[in-house]
């Protein structure tokens, strides 16, 4: 048995930088908005949410893994508070792999949401919670004040191999819940409510949608959801101006507000209307949340996400001090 003490693998620092490379915005052409003019008009005049941009992921792979990295890009930093996702897979292991790379590290500032759509994860942290999520299971976890924890494939997937498709999301924390003590909620894809309406699976993870609540109960508010859409299906949302959507399309095709939006595209939108409808084209699958920004300074070295400098070297001091705590791995 070893006490452990250790810093991220380089492949996962290498994903984890991402976050603290200055980003360049690069302005839309004259001729595109004067294309987009008509458009955004018709859609104000229906109350619907008119769409900033389209944002394709850029593929970035981990060693072996299929990764691609929709959050941050060239053209945008975060969509206040959602910071950084990766999109690993869909592929598919041989028997006796490695499984997945992202061996212990800590955290500290911010949350994990993890997406299983096919495989699993093998979940521990140095708070004492461990788990394997299965396919169309969530894990999420609160790194608040900072904990360590590793997120590696199962002992049966390394051994018999299988399909992969796995997503996480960063989200921020606001100043005043950044060290809070962490927490991590575990859920298989039975124990996710959902609401079958029009073609469609709205998984409830957190917020509400109708009359069913999500699992998870949060120091922010962030409605999450899951979409699992037939060809054909409909949904529609009425989301407040003030509040930051996040709509990512993982598998499939969809048209939002007019526009089409095909897998491994993120959809920034403005803040200039409520409505929301999404029609599947093809049989799709997308995240879509949505909060209020905090509208706070985001500094983020690796793997923690704080206010200022001063915070994240305080970070790593106590990283290095051995305050994000240690368990035994044989």
């Amino acid at each position: 048995m070893k006490r452990l003490l250790v810093l991220a693998l380089p492949t996962l620092l290498l994903m984890l930088i991402l976050l603290a490379v200055n980003r360049v915005q690069y302005p839309n052409t004259t001729s595109a908005s004067a294309a987009m003019l008509s458009f955004e008009q018709t859609s104000k005049s229906n109350n619907m949410r008119t769409i900033k941009r389209i944002l394709k992921a850029s593929y970035m792979p981990i060693d072996d893994l299929i990764t691609y990295n929709p959050l941050p890009n060239n053209t945008i930093r975060q969509i206040d508070p959602f910071l950084f996702l990766n999109h690993h897979g869909p592929q598919t292991y041989g028997k006796n792999n490695k499984g997945l790379p992202f061996g212990p590290h800590p955290h500290r500032g911010m949350e994990t949401i993890t997406f299983i759509l096919e495989g699993d994860i093998m979940h521990q942290d140095s708070a004492n919670h461990q788990s394997v999520i299965r396919a169309g299971g969530v894990q999420w976890m609160t790194a608040g004040r900072g904990l360590m924890h590793a997120e590696i494939s199962s002992d049966e997937f390394k051994q018999n191999g299988g399909d992969l498709e796995i997503l996480q999301l960063w989200v921020n924390l606001p100043k005043k819940h950044k060290m809070i003590t962490p927490s991590y909620m575990g859920l298989q894809k039975e124990g996710i409510p959902f609401v079958s309406e029009n073609g469609a699976r709205v998984n409830v993870l957190s917020g509400k949608y109708q009359d069913i609540e999500g699992p998870y109960k949060g120091v922010t508010d962030m409605p999450m959801f899951t979409l699992e859409m037939e060809s054909g299906a409909t949904l529609s949302f009425e989301i407040p101006t003030n509040r930051n959507i996040f709509f990512y399309v993982v598998r499939g095709k969809v048209n939002t507000n007019g526009r089409e939006v095909s897998k491994l595209n993120l959809v920034e939108f403005n803040n200039d209307a409520e409505q929301v409808n999404i029609t599947a084209l093809e049989t799709s699958y997308v995240i879509f949340a949505h909060a209020e920004p905090f509208n706070e300074p985001v500094v983020s070295r690796g793997p923690f996400v704080m206010n200022t400098e001063e915070e994240i070297q305080q970070a790593y001091k106590d990283f290095r001090e051995g305050k994000f705590g240690t368990w035994d791995i044989e």
